[in-house]
């Protein structure tokens, strides 16, 4: 038996050494249970509170509400631009969107040589899928740098017959998947983006009754008429649809007996698409619900006050995995949050405004108490989108103009001229209408908080071109523009003239 036993050993040795090698190997995958998987839902146009878990007792959202319950609720993430392309090439890159390249506005693509950490996912042997609202692109390849490998296995719109949703094909995907994979899925949705298409294919065994205008809850920034009722109700049956289709990739993995391995984000890719949302960088449009769920990873559950940015989703991912996170990315990993309450990974957070229909430029820093924010046009007012300034809530808060009937919340959607500079007390001032600037009181925070930016900016690589994207469509009616009335020569996106998609200092964090 003695002789049998040092071959066996010398086997097992040799083996050990030779899974250590493989593991080094990118692109060798281990068993799946080796590694969790991550499956990332992230909303069109859904503003932090409306969801039942962030307060919001009118929205109906029991899946969310239920894994936030078991899991971690972040009350203080950010979005790093309101704007859905902007937002999302952030996110996937993990880094800023100026430092993206053009991919800083909307429908631009991202700069070719920047690595999307869904593709160094699969290069370290995950399964990788994209099901639903894609809306990343990359500028064309050069010899410089070349064309990046796919990073997603499976690709689709998401969409069905009778279901354009942008989650119909999540049940699927997730039942199909290669189950000797640990795996990767970005799940987005079209909901809660306009023009409410759930109301058309709602179906009440599924979803439960539609929303009541009656029962919704209406921001003080909009106005509380029939009108504006409906079209939340609306807006409120894509947040549950969205939340029942969480609800049904949830159970799948349950029933696969991987749900515990699996860490879930949930979040939104800019605020609800009204006036004083979407592309705001206030609360109302900067500020992301944020939910994780993963029963093996998560040591403690309950509500975090910690701050987070959207650009620490990629190196969370990649260190989970194993992968080495690439000095492209400006992020910090989430992974000391998952371990206890008290844990911090940053000071600061960091969002910017650039052209989205219309002009802007707008810059902001956070830190957990205060927000401060720039404002380089300050001529042009911060209505919101063209599909946002088409809506009936929209246009009601038009006719009380005309009337002279605006609350001063209202009154901002349409201010102009806007202040250079704004300093907010978030817990105090929830909707950001008294501007701090000025206040002896908080001299020193105004300082301290514009040197962090001025820094964040200079290291970054940000700039304010002398000449930004003009608008495109009209901001009273949200018409489109003939192309003779839009005069694009000499513009360009901000940190262009920098050469801000080669930097990736991260600035203070």
């Amino acid at each position: 038996m003695t002789r049998l036993r040092k071959p066996m050993f010398a086997r097992s040795i040799v083996i050990l050494l030779a899974g250590l090698l493989l593991q080094s190997i990118p692109g060798v995958s281990l068993q799946a249970a080796d590694r969790p998987n991550v499956v990332l839902f992230i909303a069109d146009d859904v503003s932090w509170n409306d969801y039942g878990c962030y307060g919001n007792a009118a929205a109906r959202t029991p899946n969310i509400d239920a894994l936030a319950e078991s899991g971690i609720r972040f009350d203080q993430a950010y979005l790093t631009a309101s704007s859905c392309s902007p937002s999302r090439s952030s996110i996937i890159t993990g880094r800023y969107p100026h430092n993206t390249g053009r991919a800083a506005e909307l429908h631009q693509p991202i700069s070719v040589h920047l690595p999307w950490f869904p593709q160094l996912l699969r290069e370290h042997g995950y399964y990788t899928a994209i099901s639903g609202k894609h809306h990343m692109k990359t500028t064309a390849p050069t010899d410089e740098h070349p064309q990046r490998p796919d990073p997603f296995d499976h690709v689709d719109g998401g969409k069905a017959p009778g279901d354009t949703s942008g989650s119909a094909n999540w049940l699927s995907v997730t039942q199909e998947r290669p189950k000797d994979k640990p795996f990767f899925f970005w799940f987005a949705s079209y909901d809660a983006h306009r023009g409410w298409d759930a109301d058309k294919q709602w179906d009440e065994e599924l979803y439960g009754p539609m929303h009541r205008a009656e029962d919704v809850i209406v921001p003080p920034f909009l106005s509380d008429d029939p009108e504006t009722r409906a079209d939340l109700a609306s807006y409120y049956n894509e947040v549950t649809r969205f939340d029942h289709r969480i609800g049904v990739v949830a159970e799948e993995l349950r029933s696969q007996g991987v749900f515990d391995n699996t860490l879930i984000l949930i979040l939104a890719d800019n605020g609800r698409p009204f006036p004083r949302a979407k592309t705001r960088l206030h609360d109302s449009g900067m500020k992301t619900a944020l939910v994780a769920s993963w029963p093996n990873g998560l040591k403690w559950s309950g509500q975090s006050d910690q701050l987070v940015s959207v650009i620490d989703i990629a190196p969370t991912a990649l260190k989970l995995a194993g992968c080495v996170v690439p000095e492209t990315v400006q992020g910090v990993s989430m992974q000391p949050l998952f371990e206890s309450q008290s844990n911090s990974i940053r000071k600061y957070a960091f969002s910017e405004h650039n052209w989205h229909d219309y002009e802007a430029w707008g810059r902001s820093v956070r830190d957990g108490e205060y927000l401060f924010l720039v404002n380089e046009r300050v001529d042009l007012p911060w209505q919101g989108p063209a599909d946002s300034v088409r809506s009936p809530s929209h246009q009601q808060l038009r006719s009380l103009r005309e009337q002279g009937e605006l609350t001063e919340a209202q009154a901002d959607v349409f201010l102009s001229p806007r202040p250079t500079v704004a300093l907010y007390h978030t817990a105090s001032d929830p909707q950001q209408l008294n501007n701090l600037v000025g206040n002896d009181r908080f001299a020193d925070v105004e300082e301290r908080l514009a040197g962090v930016l001025e820094t964040w900016m200079d290291e970054t690589g940000d700039s304010v071109p002398g000449k930004l994207y003009p608008d495109t469509f009209d901001r009273e009616t949200g018409s489109r523009l003939k192309p003779e009335q839009i005069d694009i020569v000499g513009a360009f996106s901000p940190g262009r003239d920098r050469n801000a998609d080669q930097i990736n200092a991260p600035g203070p964090r």
